[in-house]
């Protein structure tokens, strides 16, 4: 019986990778959804030690003040990238304009602006512009100090001023394991993952059922020698199947195009993924079983597929949702595969935080099998 699934499972896997829709919604729609909803959601919550790039326009004579301002940005880990020309200066996300004669209108008591200006808004524009009046105001104290110690404030005084000690030192440390919320395409990778290996599951998997009974063809192995569990297990092989290519594709890609790491626990986001994956071929081989037309299957999985990750928390992070749609979160397939890839990748939570999801979801595959075997129709 084995092997006759395991043929089964075979023949299944080379006709779906050769349908065009297959090739479709396993390669290439996946990295459109990893840019896009990573980009959309990578503008809040978001930690990170990388320099961001800030682009400055300076006019004539500005001075060493404004040597010092760009010390005190640098400071605030930005990589300050000096344009001379308005048309380069405007392809940057994030810019500064500086006027001409910076420091001898302070030093004269005149009022200068600078100007601040990004791509986009929101959250992200708000973190920018703390960080630059952070930077402007830590000049200015600067400055006060500059005329307290020096006749006049001068480049030598910034400079002596800088070389000082510190009397005050601020550690930094992380006080236990993360618990910042996962964002941009930490969240995005795993969620669309598990939002199209579900898609793929009750549309193709379920509908290629549904026009192999229509065509006769599953009529024709109810006459071979293979008996009807082995044909079942078969048709769950070959979506199982399909379901770790779009695991293997999707873990690559993420991590070759969007760095996306993994959290050291790499081997139990493998055995969490897989027994989703089991659990979602489960379930497209039950619809597959019940739908009657190709319509029908699609329509079902579609919808379904949408509205499960929306509430599993595969389009945005579950944790800034309500508190009831999170307890909703726990009853839902999606939602145990996202809360299981948040606490190991995200919040590098051990390998047994995970063990409870995983056995759900095996339960869940194994119950499901059974009622498809006996649900499952030849004709």
């Amino acid at each position: 019986m084995l092997r006759d699934a395991l043929f089964i499972a075979g023949k299944d896997i080379k006709y779906m990778l050769r349908a065009k829709e297959t090739i479709v919604w396993v390669f290439v729609m996946p990295i459109v959804f990893f840019f896009f909803i990573g980009t959309i959601t990578g503008g809040y919550g978001r930690s990170t030690m990388s320099k961001e790039k800030l682009a400055v326009r300076a006019g004539e004579n500005t001075g060493f003040l404004f040597d010092q301002l760009v010390r005190r940005l640098e400071e605030r880990r930005y990589e300050i990238i000096r344009v001379e020309s308005d048309s380069l200066f405007a392809t940057y996300g994030r810019r500064l304009a500086v006027p001409a004669g910076m420091t001898d209108s302070v030093l004269a008591g005149r009022q200068v602006t600078l100007r601040f200006a990004r791509s986009e808004s929101g959250a992200g524009f708000d973190y920018d512009s703390i960080r630059i009046n952070r930077a402007i105001y830590t000049v200015l104290a600067d400055l006060i100090v500059t005329r307290e110690t020096a006749d006049k404030p001068a480049r030598e005084a910034f400079e002596r001023l800088n070389a000082m000690p510190r009397a005050l030192k601020l550690e930094v440390a992380v006080a236990g394991k993360r618990k910042t919320i996962p964002t941009g395409f930490e969240h995005a990778i795993p969620g669309i993952m598990v939002m199209f290996i579900l898609l793929v599951m009750t549309t193709s998997g379920a509908v290629l059922l549904v026009i192999e009974r229509r065509q006769g063809l599953l009529r024709r192995l109810a006459y071979t020698p293979i008996d009807r569990l082995g044909v079942v297990l078969g048709k769950w092989g070959g979506k199982l199947a399909l379901g770790i290519v779009q695991i293997t594709f999707a873990m690559i890609s993420g991590t070759i195009l969007f760095k996306m790491h993994w959290g050291s626990n790499l081997l139990m986001v493998l055995v969490v993924m897989l027994t989703y994956t089991g659990l979602m071929a489960s379930v497209g081989l039950l619809l597959g079983s019940l739908a009657r037309t190709e319509g029908q299957a699609a329509a079902i999985g579609v919808i379904s597929s949408n509205v499960l990750a929306a509430l599993g928390g595969c389009w945005w992070p579950i944790e800034v949702t309500p508190g009831w749609m999170q307890k909703l979160q726990l009853f839902l397939p999606t939602g145990w595969a996202m809360d299981a890839l948040h606490k190991l990748v995200s919040f590098e939570a051990s390998p047994a935080a995970a063990l409870p999801h995983v056995v759900v979801m095996g339960v869940g595959a194994f119950t499901i099998l059974v009622l498809s075997t006996r649900v499952f129709r030849f004709d």
